[in-house]
């Protein structure tokens, strides 16, 4: 028996995809949008048989998005970007004005609104990426005062772009740059610890809340690169990079397709990472994360080892 029907924003991103899983395997039917049906496709198989429709709307659509929130109970937004790109993928608005306009229709239609943001966003003054997340949940709080948002930290899996990018390049660079010396702090939180804190607002209907969602262990910006240079078998000498010398090779790298590094990302690194005392945090709830990142990252850091799943480092552990 269905519980209810979840219209999720963002679905194949690898929060979504975790979600998914949670969702349909306990009875919750989730609706998928997405901007292209066919490159989505692949949901189909990431929940159980029957709980799964995927429906193709643009974002700003009104009459499609309507239509949607109009068949769902809950509405999830997972969407966000790491870097801009072109006019239509701007953080303005993909983080400020889509929340805006989705918490407007949410409260219109009586839909309770779970939102996405991320974790220490208000005190990062100069970063157009944190402008842009603190304005969205300022507007979604003004619209709708039953909302939730969930404020996580780093947000790790197989399927992320930050554990994953930075093994490759550990793979590569024997001496890896420390941007404000590695002393930035974060609390890194598990795919499926932050799904299960997800699946847990839902379950006990927590409403009206910003929730900081964080991992079990604080790390600081080093500490995660000697982890993630230890999970693929490989020594690395880190070295503080000035702020001067950072920033060109950030406006370098920020030409790229997919840039490696922003000057806005640069920014960011200059601001800590973890729970505040200006909200509750999912531990305070009574949802504590529970992965370590370490053995969370080994999961699936032999990707990046030699040999892959048939080096040493596995046989040495079986």
């Amino acid at each position: 028996m269905v519980k209810k029907k979840i219209l999720i924003f963002g679905a194949t991103g690898q929060i979504g995809r975790h979600l998914i899983r949670k969702l349909t395997k306990n009875n919750y039917k989730v609706i998928c949008q997405t901007r292209n049906i066919h490159k989505a496709i692949f949901l189909k198989t990431s929940g159980s048989i029957g709980y799964i429709d995927i429906k193709e709307a643009k974002i700003f659509d009104y009459e499609k998005i309507s239509e949607l929130v109009d068949g769902s109970d809950i509405v999830i937004n997972l969407i966000g970007i790491l870097y801009e790109s072109g006019k239509i993928n701007t953080f303005e608005k993909i983080h400020t004005l889509f929340p805006n306009f989705l918490s407007k229709m949410c409260k219109k239609k009586n839909k309770h609104f779970i939102h996405i943001s991320s974790l220490g966003v208000e005190n990062a003054h100069d970063s157009k990426y944190a402008i842009s997340k603190s304005e969205g949940e300022n507007k979604i709080f003004e619209n709708l005062p039953t909302a939730t948002i969930l404020k996580p930290s780093i947000v790790y899996s197989v399927n992320d772009s930050f554990t994953t990018r930075f093994m490759s390049l550990l793979n590569f660079f024997p001496i890896f740059p420390l941007y404000y010396g590695g002393k930035t702090k974060f609390a890194p939180i598990h795919a499926s610890d932050l799904t299960n804190i997800i699946f847990q607002v839902i379950e006990k209907n927590i409403k009206g809340k910003k929730i900081e969602t964080i991992g079990p262990k604080t790390l600081s910006f080093q500490e995660i690169l000697e982890i993630l240079s230890k999970c693929i078998d490989k020594k690395r000498v880190f070295l503080p990079l000035p702020f001067l010398i950072a920033k060109i090779s950030a406006k370098i790298l920020e030409k790229l397709p997919n840039p490696l590094l922003t000057v806005d990302q640069l920014k960011l690194l200059k601001y800590d990472n973890v729970s505040s005392k200006n909200n509750i945090n999912n531990f305070d709830l009574g949802i504590p994360s529970e992965i370590n990142f370490e053995e969370g990252v080994m999961k699936y850091a032999y990707n990046w080892r030699e040999g892959g799943q048939f080096s040493i480092k596995n046989f040495k552990k079986s």
